[in-house]
Protein backbone atom coordinates (compact mmCIF):
# COMPACT_ATOMS: atom_id res chain seq x y z
CA UNK A 1 0.00 0.00 0.00
CA UNK A 2 1.53 3.29 -1.20
CA UNK A 3 2.16 6.20 1.79
CA UNK A 4 -0.30 8.54 2.69
CA UNK A 5 0.83 12.16 2.06
CA UNK A 6 1.83 13.88 5.14
CA UNK A 7 -0.54 15.13 7.40
CA UNK A 8 -1.62 18.25 5.73
CA UNK A 9 -4.92 16.80 4.95
CA UNK A 10 -5.76 15.71 8.20
CA UNK A 11 -6.43 19.22 9.20
CA UNK A 12 -9.08 19.71 6.92
CA UNK A 13 -10.98 16.45 7.40
CA UNK A 14 -10.49 15.53 10.59
CA UNK A 15 -9.31 12.86 9.77
CA UNK A 16 -7.65 12.21 13.44
CA UNK A 17 -8.59 12.94 16.56
CA UNK A 18 -5.82 14.58 18.29
CA UNK A 19 -6.79 16.82 21.80
CA UNK A 20 -6.95 20.70 21.74
CA UNK A 21 -6.80 22.88 24.90
CA UNK A 22 -9.77 22.79 27.00
CA UNK A 23 -12.79 24.76 25.74
CA UNK A 24 -13.88 27.46 27.96
CA UNK A 25 -17.54 27.61 27.60
CA UNK A 26 -18.81 30.31 25.09
CA UNK A 27 -19.70 33.60 26.14
CA UNK A 28 -23.26 34.22 25.38
CA UNK A 29 -22.89 37.69 25.92
CA UNK A 30 -19.53 37.57 23.39
CA UNK A 31 -21.79 35.47 20.49
CA UNK A 32 -24.19 38.17 20.86
CA UNK A 33 -21.78 40.87 20.39
CA UNK A 34 -20.61 39.23 17.74
CA UNK A 35 -23.97 38.52 15.84
CA UNK A 36 -24.89 42.46 16.71
CA UNK A 37 -21.07 43.54 14.97
CA UNK A 38 -22.40 42.89 11.59
CA UNK A 39 -26.59 43.04 11.95
CA UNK A 40 -28.24 44.89 8.52
CA UNK A 41 -25.26 44.02 6.43
CA UNK A 42 -25.43 42.28 3.47
CA UNK A 43 -24.22 38.87 2.90
CA UNK A 44 -20.73 39.73 1.99
CA UNK A 45 -20.91 42.42 4.71
CA UNK A 46 -20.84 40.02 7.37
CA UNK A 47 -18.76 37.42 6.27
CA UNK A 48 -16.24 39.82 5.87
CA UNK A 49 -16.93 41.02 9.27
CA UNK A 50 -17.22 38.14 11.27
CA UNK A 51 -14.00 36.76 9.60
CA UNK A 52 -12.11 39.74 10.83
CA UNK A 53 -12.80 39.06 13.70
CA UNK A 54 -11.08 35.46 14.27
CA UNK A 55 -8.30 37.18 12.81
CA UNK A 56 -5.24 35.87 15.29
CA UNK A 57 -7.30 33.28 16.80
CA UNK A 58 -4.96 30.49 17.91
CA UNK A 59 -4.57 27.35 15.22
CA UNK A 60 -5.44 23.78 17.21
CA UNK A 61 -6.24 20.56 14.94
CA UNK A 62 -9.79 19.51 15.04
CA UNK A 63 -11.05 21.43 17.75
CA UNK A 64 -15.02 20.75 17.18
CA UNK A 65 -16.93 17.34 17.98
CA UNK A 66 -19.97 16.08 19.01
CA UNK A 67 -19.25 17.00 22.98
CA UNK A 68 -19.63 12.79 23.41
CA UNK A 69 -18.34 9.65 21.87
CA UNK A 70 -15.37 9.22 19.88
CA UNK A 71 -14.69 12.93 19.25
CA UNK A 72 -15.53 14.57 22.98
CA UNK A 73 -14.48 18.04 21.57
CA UNK A 74 -17.07 20.49 21.94
CA UNK A 75 -19.86 21.26 19.12
CA UNK A 76 -19.20 25.14 19.67
CA UNK A 77 -15.74 26.68 20.41
CA UNK A 78 -14.56 30.39 19.74
CA UNK A 79 -10.71 30.04 20.44
CA UNK A 80 -9.26 27.76 18.38
CA UNK A 81 -9.79 26.97 14.87
CA UNK A 82 -8.40 24.89 12.08
CA UNK A 83 -9.30 25.81 8.45
CA UNK A 84 -12.53 23.93 7.93
CA UNK A 85 -13.99 25.00 11.54
CA UNK A 86 -12.62 28.57 10.90
CA UNK A 87 -15.01 28.71 8.08
CA UNK A 88 -17.54 26.32 9.38
CA UNK A 89 -17.90 28.70 12.12
CA UNK A 90 -18.11 31.95 10.62
CA UNK A 91 -20.84 30.39 7.76
CA UNK A 92 -22.94 29.32 11.17
CA UNK A 93 -22.78 33.42 12.68
CA UNK A 94 -23.76 34.43 9.09
CA UNK A 95 -26.72 32.58 8.81
CA UNK A 96 -27.88 32.76 12.33
CA UNK A 97 -29.95 35.62 13.57
CA UNK A 98 -29.52 34.56 16.93
CA UNK A 99 -27.40 33.25 19.83
CA UNK A 100 -29.69 30.29 19.76
CA UNK A 101 -29.48 29.97 16.21
CA UNK A 102 -25.57 28.84 16.21
CA UNK A 103 -25.36 25.79 17.40
CA UNK A 104 -27.62 24.14 14.94
CA UNK A 105 -26.73 25.91 12.01
CA UNK A 106 -22.96 25.28 12.67
CA UNK A 107 -24.59 21.40 12.79
CA UNK A 108 -26.44 21.61 10.01
CA UNK A 109 -22.90 22.64 8.50
CA UNK A 110 -21.38 19.79 9.51
CA UNK A 111 -23.28 16.92 9.61
CA UNK A 112 -25.55 15.42 7.09
CA UNK A 113 -28.48 15.00 9.47
CA UNK A 114 -27.98 14.55 13.36
CA UNK A 115 -25.21 15.79 15.10
CA UNK A 116 -22.90 12.14 15.24
CA UNK A 117 -19.69 11.48 14.69
CA UNK A 118 -20.86 8.86 11.38
CA UNK A 119 -23.04 11.31 10.04
CA UNK A 120 -20.51 14.40 9.96
CA UNK A 121 -19.63 15.42 6.47
CA UNK A 122 -15.75 13.80 7.07
CA UNK A 123 -14.77 14.27 3.32
CA UNK A 124 -14.94 17.54 1.55
CA UNK A 125 -15.82 15.72 -2.37
CA UNK A 126 -18.14 13.31 -1.43
CA UNK A 127 -19.93 15.18 1.54
CA UNK A 128 -19.09 18.19 2.75
CA UNK A 129 -20.24 19.71 -0.54
CA UNK A 130 -22.73 17.93 -2.04
CA UNK A 131 -24.25 18.23 1.66
CA UNK A 132 -24.26 21.75 2.14
CA UNK A 133 -24.85 22.41 -1.90
CA UNK A 134 -28.27 20.51 -1.42
CA UNK A 135 -29.29 22.84 1.63
CA UNK A 136 -28.69 26.02 -0.14
CA UNK A 137 -25.68 27.05 2.02
CA UNK A 138 -23.26 26.68 -1.04
CA UNK A 139 -22.80 26.86 -4.75
CA UNK A 140 -20.28 26.16 -6.83
CA UNK A 141 -18.75 28.87 -8.88
CA UNK A 142 -15.44 27.81 -10.49
CA UNK A 143 -16.68 27.69 -13.87
CA UNK A 144 -18.45 31.04 -13.64
CA UNK A 145 -15.35 32.55 -12.16
CA UNK A 146 -12.29 30.64 -13.46
CA UNK A 147 -13.78 31.60 -17.40
CA UNK A 148 -12.42 29.82 -20.08
CA UNK A 149 -9.31 28.41 -18.39
CA UNK A 150 -11.57 26.16 -15.84
CA UNK A 151 -12.30 22.77 -16.27
CA UNK A 152 -14.43 19.86 -14.46
CA UNK A 153 -12.93 17.88 -12.28
CA UNK A 154 -13.68 15.00 -10.32
CA UNK A 155 -12.53 12.91 -7.42
CA UNK A 156 -13.04 9.10 -7.32
CA UNK A 157 -13.19 7.23 -4.26
CA UNK A 158 -13.00 3.29 -3.94
CA UNK A 159 -11.96 0.72 -1.88
CA UNK A 160 -8.48 2.00 -2.05
CA UNK A 161 -8.65 5.29 -0.66
CA UNK A 162 -10.71 3.46 2.29
CA UNK A 163 -7.92 1.38 2.93
CA UNK A 164 -5.28 4.25 3.29
CA UNK A 165 -4.16 4.93 6.70
CA UNK A 166 -5.45 8.12 6.08
CA UNK A 167 -8.79 6.82 5.83
CA UNK A 168 -8.51 4.23 8.37
CA UNK A 169 -8.07 6.93 11.03
CA UNK A 170 -11.70 7.63 10.38
CA UNK A 171 -12.89 5.14 11.91
CA UNK A 172 -15.65 5.24 10.15
CA UNK A 173 -18.26 1.95 10.21
CA UNK A 174 -18.73 0.51 6.35
CA UNK A 175 -22.20 1.63 6.06
CA UNK A 176 -20.73 5.55 6.72
CA UNK A 177 -17.74 5.31 4.46
CA UNK A 178 -19.25 6.89 0.82
CA UNK A 179 -17.93 5.54 -2.54
CA UNK A 180 -18.18 6.50 -6.24
CA UNK A 181 -17.36 9.47 -8.77
CA UNK A 182 -17.71 13.14 -6.95
CA UNK A 183 -17.60 16.19 -8.99
CA UNK A 184 -14.74 18.88 -8.26
CA UNK A 185 -14.63 21.47 -10.67
CA UNK A 186 -11.44 23.41 -11.15
CA UNK A 187 -9.47 26.07 -12.01
CA UNK A 188 -5.84 25.31 -12.92
CA UNK A 189 -3.27 27.02 -10.64
CA UNK A 190 -0.96 28.35 -13.13
CA UNK A 191 -4.76 30.40 -14.47
CA UNK A 192 -5.13 31.78 -11.04
CA UNK A 193 -3.19 34.52 -11.07
CA UNK A 194 -4.55 36.00 -14.33
CA UNK A 195 -8.28 35.84 -12.65
CA UNK A 196 -8.21 35.92 -9.10
CA UNK A 197 -8.36 40.03 -8.87
CA UNK A 198 -11.80 39.95 -10.09
CA UNK A 199 -13.60 37.19 -7.44
CA UNK A 200 -15.91 38.57 -4.97
CA UNK A 201 -14.35 39.21 -1.36
CA UNK A 202 -16.16 36.26 0.59
CA UNK A 203 -16.20 33.73 -1.72
CA UNK A 204 -15.26 30.41 -0.29
CA UNK A 205 -11.43 28.89 -2.04
CA UNK A 206 -10.51 25.36 -1.89
CA UNK A 207 -7.13 24.32 -2.83
CA UNK A 208 -7.08 21.20 -5.01
CA UNK A 209 -3.87 18.68 -5.12
CA UNK A 210 -2.89 16.04 -7.51
CA UNK A 211 -5.23 12.63 -7.45
CA UNK A 212 -4.42 9.03 -6.98
CA UNK A 213 -6.76 6.13 -6.49
CA UNK A 214 -5.33 5.59 -2.83
CA UNK A 215 -6.44 9.20 -1.89
CA UNK A 216 -9.20 9.81 0.10
CA UNK A 217 -9.97 13.48 -0.80
CA UNK A 218 -7.71 16.04 -3.17
CA UNK A 219 -8.95 19.14 -0.88
CA UNK A 220 -6.02 19.66 1.46
CA UNK A 221 -7.22 23.71 2.30
CA UNK A 222 -9.58 26.25 2.09
CA UNK A 223 -10.44 29.74 3.44
CA UNK A 224 -12.44 33.07 2.15
CA UNK A 225 -11.02 35.25 -0.80
CA UNK A 226 -10.20 38.60 0.63
CA UNK A 227 -9.63 41.89 -1.79
CA UNK A 228 -7.43 44.72 -0.25
CA UNK A 229 -5.92 47.47 -1.65
CA UNK A 230 -5.44 45.53 -5.53
CA UNK A 231 -4.40 42.11 -4.26
CA UNK A 232 -6.49 39.46 -3.30
CA UNK A 233 -5.92 37.39 -0.06
CA UNK A 234 -7.05 34.42 1.31
CA UNK A 235 -8.26 34.89 5.31
CA UNK A 236 -7.78 31.38 7.16
CA UNK A 237 -6.65 29.46 9.48
CA UNK A 238 -2.99 28.19 9.40
CA UNK A 239 -0.14 26.35 10.93
CA UNK A 240 3.43 26.12 10.01
CA UNK A 241 3.88 29.68 8.21
CA UNK A 242 1.83 31.38 11.14
CA UNK A 243 -0.39 29.45 13.84
CA UNK A 244 -3.74 30.97 14.00
CA UNK A 245 -6.24 32.95 11.40
CA UNK A 246 -4.65 35.19 9.02
CA UNK A 247 -5.21 36.99 5.62
CA UNK A 248 -2.08 35.97 3.45
CA UNK A 249 -1.85 37.10 -0.04
CA UNK A 250 -3.09 34.01 -2.48
CA UNK A 251 0.10 34.26 -4.30
CA UNK A 252 2.06 33.65 -1.75
CA UNK A 253 -0.02 30.96 -0.31
CA UNK A 254 0.07 29.12 -3.54
CA UNK A 255 4.06 29.25 -4.10
CA UNK A 256 4.30 28.17 -0.18
CA UNK A 257 2.31 25.57 -0.98
CA UNK A 258 4.08 24.64 -4.21
CA UNK A 259 6.89 23.50 -2.10
CA UNK A 260 5.20 20.03 -0.70
CA UNK A 261 5.63 16.64 -2.29
CA UNK A 262 1.48 16.86 -2.60
CA UNK A 263 1.48 18.70 -5.71
CA UNK A 264 -1.14 21.44 -5.98
CA UNK A 265 -3.45 21.35 -9.52
CA UNK A 266 -5.65 23.94 -8.82
CA UNK A 267 -8.15 25.68 -6.58
CA UNK A 268 -12.53 25.54 -6.86
CA UNK A 269 -14.82 28.16 -6.21
CA UNK A 270 -17.78 28.34 -3.92
CA UNK A 271 -20.17 30.92 -3.32
CA UNK A 272 -21.57 31.24 0.50
CA UNK A 273 -25.51 31.34 0.56
CA UNK A 274 -28.27 32.60 2.38
CA UNK A 275 -30.83 29.73 1.82
CA UNK A 276 -33.37 31.86 4.34
CA UNK A 277 -36.17 33.19 2.88
CA UNK A 278 -35.39 36.72 1.60
CA UNK A 279 -38.37 37.99 4.12
CA UNK A 280 -35.83 36.67 6.78
CA UNK A 281 -32.97 37.13 4.95
CA UNK A 282 -30.18 40.40 5.59
CA UNK A 283 -30.54 41.96 2.66
CA UNK A 284 -29.02 45.67 3.27
CA UNK A 285 -26.05 46.61 1.49
CA UNK A 286 -22.61 46.93 2.90
CA UNK A 287 -20.90 49.78 3.47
Amino acid sequence: MRRVAPVLVAALLSLSLATTPPAPAVDPVALEALLASVRGLSLQGRILGLSAQFLGTPYAHSPLGEGEGPDPDPRLRLDRMDCLTFVETVMALVLSSSVEDVVHVLDSIRYRSRPDYAGRNHLMEAEWLPSNAAKGLVRDVTLELGGEAARPGWKVIGPEAWASATAQGLALPPEARPTGRFPLPLLPVEAVAGRAGRWPSGTLLLLVREDAPWRITRVSHLGFVVQRGGKTYLRHATRGWKDGVVDEELAHLLARHARYSWKIAGVSLWEVRDPRPRTEAVSATAP
